[in-house]
């Protein structure tokens, strides 16, 4: 019950929540630039206010530094040094005595010391820890605070600076900036889309074509983009892929059809005999022998031919075990060439120079692989002809070079590249003499591979024909 919903709620949700690839692309960058945007606005609005308080620091303290160093010298003794320009403009200085009354001031105008205090916010992180910062009617004021003593009477002067032109010129900034980083984000949102859409153009274009190729359409192909970057690579290997599946479905059809013949064939032949032994082969004895010699002549035939499509089926889903060991080559060459001596009578076979060498391999597989070859050998010459074998240890011994030759028939220079294709054949109608199936030789090269066996063939028409298989060895 429970897999069935969580079934459910997974096809649920890939259908409702399906996201384009263009659609990611573009919301993840516009979030990207939307980020970068909203950190430099924020580092911009940080900066400025950072410049101009810092422009309001400079002002107060050049003042503060001024008015202390002439009331030291006792240039500020007269009323005049206060009005006539003791700070830089835009700095105002108030003077109180220890009652808090107001003793000298050069802007009658400006806020009240109270005002100011009840207007004091917490010092921001930019601004000078060792001064005040007060808010008031929509403007903000820096104050710094000096102790003098005169004649024995305790003063404390004030100065202040104003900072309510920048404060709006802040506010303007920020508004700006949001409606800038607002439109930039639109922006990127159109052209992300735009420009995703045209960049994976390609992929859909894969899409449409791998949903309109089916197993006979398979010759469809995708136009390849001139620019050389990812996407043109993955439309080449999207061709390459196809032309590996249209190869694959042309060799299982072909495969089909050999193997759906060949198997009709002694099939025909069986029922064929069958057929006549039910109507004359009871009462004669010549066509009763003929008849089940036959049969069982066709039915051997046809279960080697199952027992090959058997062995190729089973190495093509890798399901052939290939069980290596060390094994005596020359020991197994001589085994197979005298067994070979012993069932064949019309040919003569002999064994040549067998020098020892250890190889690693399948000893069944191996001896498989030799038998297909020396057994063509047969087929393939006329009774009388020779068949021999010899094998060679490498100089470095790292390799066993076997030959196997024959004066037979041979094969003509336009077959020799395809003889190890599966059910072909040379001349069907001597392979059917011999009892060929074209398997035989399709195995022998998948044991070979399987060993790292390297295969050379030479061969020319009624001059016969020599393979070679260089086998690598175990050295120690």
């Amino acid at each position: 019950m429970l897999s069935a919903t969580n079934s459910r709620l997974a096809r649920w949700i890939d259908r409702y929540f399906y996201v384009r690839i263009s659609t990611k692309i573009t919301v993840m960058y516009a979030a990207i630039l939307f980020f970068v945007l909203i950190l430099s606005t924020a580092i911009l609005g940080i900066g400025a206010y950072i410049y101009f308080y810092r422009q309001a620091e400079v002002d107060l303290n050049r003042s503060i530094y001024h008015v202390m160093s002439n009331i030291e010298s006792g240039n500020a003794a007269e009323a005049k040094f206060w009005f006539e320009g003791p700070v830089i403009p835009g700095v105002i200085v108030r003077v109180t005595d220890s009652a808090g009354r107001v003793v000298l001031d050069t802007d009658a105008h400006f806020p009240s010391i109270e005002t100011i205090e009840a207007g004091r916010v917490t010092t921001p992180i930019w601004a000078d820890p060792g001064m005040e910062v007060s808010d008031f009617q929509g403007g903000a004021v820096y104050h710094a605070r000096r102790n003098i003593e005169y004649d024995g009477i305790r003063y404390q002067i004030h100065f202040l600076r104003t900072i309510t032109t920048e404060k709006d010129f802040f506010n303007s900034l920020q508004r700006l900036l949001f409606y800038t980083v607002a439109g930039c984000f639109v922006l990127a949102l159109l052209a992300g889309h735009f420009i995703s859409r045209r960049i994976l153009k390609p992929i859909r274009e894969i899409t449409w074509t791998a949903r309109s190729i089916e197993v006979e359409r398979l010759g469809r192909r995708l136009d390849i983009p001139r620019a050389r970057d990812e996407l043109s690579e993955l439309a080449r290997t999207f061709n390459r892929m196809l032309d590996r599946l249209q190869e694959g479905f042309r060799q299982e059809q072909r495969f089909v059809s050999d193997a759906s013949h060949e198997l009709r064939t002694p099939l025909t032949v069986i029922l064929g005999y069958s057929d006549m032994l039910s109507r004359w082969g009871r009462e004669d004895k010549n066509i009763l022998d003929e008849g089940i010699t036959a049969i069982r002549s066709e039915a051997e035939n046809m279960q080697q031919l199952i027992e090959k499509l058997l062995f190729l089926a089973r190495a093509d889903q890798k399901r052939q075990a290939v069980n290596k060991e060390a094994v005596e080559f020359s020991e197994l060459l001589a085994d197979t060439m005298e067994k070979m001596q012993t069932v064949t009578t019309s040919h003569e076979v002999t064994l040549g120079r067998n020098d020892h060498a250890v190889v690693s391999a399948d000893p069944v597989l191996l001896r498989q692989l030799l038998r297909i070859f020396l057994e063509n050998s047969v087929k393939y010459t006329p009774p009388g002809g020779h068949i021999h074998a010899y094998s060679i240890l490498s100089d470095d011994g790292k390799t066993i070079t076997v030959t196997l030759t024959d004066n037979g028939i041979g094969i003509a220079p336009e077959h020799q590249a395809r003889i190890f294709d599966r059910f072909y054949r040379v001349d069907s109608s001597r392979t059917k003499e011999t009892g060929g199936s074209g398997l035989g030789l399709s195995i022998a090269r998948w044991i070979a591979e399987r060993h790292d066996i390297k295969i050379a063939l030479r061969s020319a028409v009624d001059e016969g024909t020599t393979i070679t298989l260089s086998i690598p060895t175990i050295t120690e």
